[in-house]
């Protein structure tokens, strides 16, 4: 097996194959890409792009919130299911809405996907039927619209229709004053039904894997968020960023430093630290303060909660 390794590996020289090979890297962008910053402890901080901060909600509306990373594996699902069922424990009215086609929402909040008649899709396309799809879980105050696999045709068919991007926004207008928070779980692609997300939102809550290039992929959200807020919805802003998956390495220190540095006081505390425990319950169908809430993972997810509840509830829950 080695032979035949090193025989397919040779030297651009001795492949004519290699003839035909396509050389567009940048080597000067690379040179310069942040990552290069996270490798140099003695790299300065610097602003990489603007960052807009979100707005207080309007008194008596749930406040709406797109949990997105144009980078995938970052923990957007697990971060959804978790929050959404710490601050519904608490006392807050929640609705979840999936609009990822692959529909783990659902999965990770024990909702069988299959007996599901009305998905995010139908609400975009028909926003009138909002109020139907709402789906009870197993968590008091927490409701769920399943997203599935109809939503990869969506973009397709709203194609040619005016004002599409605003479909989950009227859906939204019928659903925000039955909440106090309504979160949204987004592909990790920027499509038509994530620009419906943003577009419909009062703040985005950003995951990012304390890893090797997890800025790059924020740097290119942070694009959108600007797209967005010239072009359809000029008071989204950022609303918090969340560290996930991390661990006590020299990097992922590093890492989180440069996070802290670029987003300030936007960084919340503490980082989601990498659990097993957290990484199972989905396979339970439930979250992880019914699975194992004394877990790092469970414990982490509660600390990080209650940060979000007074960031987004400064004058507290009142719904006794």
């Amino acid at each position: 097996m080695g032979e035949e390794l090193n025989d397919s590996f040779s030297s651009e020289k001795d492949n004519p194959i290699d003839d035909h090979l396509i050389h567009d890297v940048s080597f000067v962008e690379v040179e310069h890409s942040l990552s290069s910053d996270i490798a140099n402890t003695d790299a300065k901080p610097r602003r990489l792009f603007d960052i807009p901060h979100s707005l207080p909600t309007e008194q008596g509306l749930a406040r709406i919130v797109t949990v997105t990373n144009q980078k995938g594996g970052v923990g957007k699902t697990t971060s959804v299911i978790n929050i959404a069922t710490h601050l519904a424990m608490r006392g807050a009215r929640v609705l979840v809405i999936d609009c990822d086609a692959q529909g783990n929402c659902a999965s990770g909040l024990g909702i069988d996907k299959s007996k599901t008649k009305i998905t995010t899709k139908d609400v975009i396309l028909t926003p009138s039927i909002s109020i139907q799809a709402r789906h009870a879980t197993a968590v008091e105050g927490l409701h769920l619209i399943v997203g599935d696999h109809n939503l990869v045709g969506v973009e397709e068919l709203l194609s040619a229709q005016l004002g599409r991007e605003r479909r989950l926004t009227e859906a939204l207008a019928i659903l925000r004053p039955h909440y106090d928070l309504i979160m949204i779980d987004t592909a990790p692609s920027m499509n038509i039904v994530s620009v419906n997300a943003l577009t419909a939102s009062d703040g985005v809550l950003i995951p990012v894997q304390t890893e090797y290039l997890a800025l790059e992929g924020v740097a290119l959200l942070m694009g959108t968020i600007q797209e967005v807020r010239r072009l359809l919805n000029n008071s989204l802003g950022v609303d918090a960023v969340i560290m996930t998956m991390h661990s006590p390495t020299l990097l992922n220190t590093q890492v989180a430093g440069h996070l802290r540095e670029t987003f300030g006081d936007l960084v919340l505390e503490p980082p989601i630290r990498r659990n097993i425990r957290l990484a199972e319950s989905p396979s339970q169908g439930v979250p992880i303060q019914f699975h194992a809430p004394q877990s790092h993972g469970g414990q982490d997810y509660s600390l990080l909660s209650s940060e979000l509840e007074a960031l987004w509830f400064p004058g507290g829950l009142n719904n006794e």
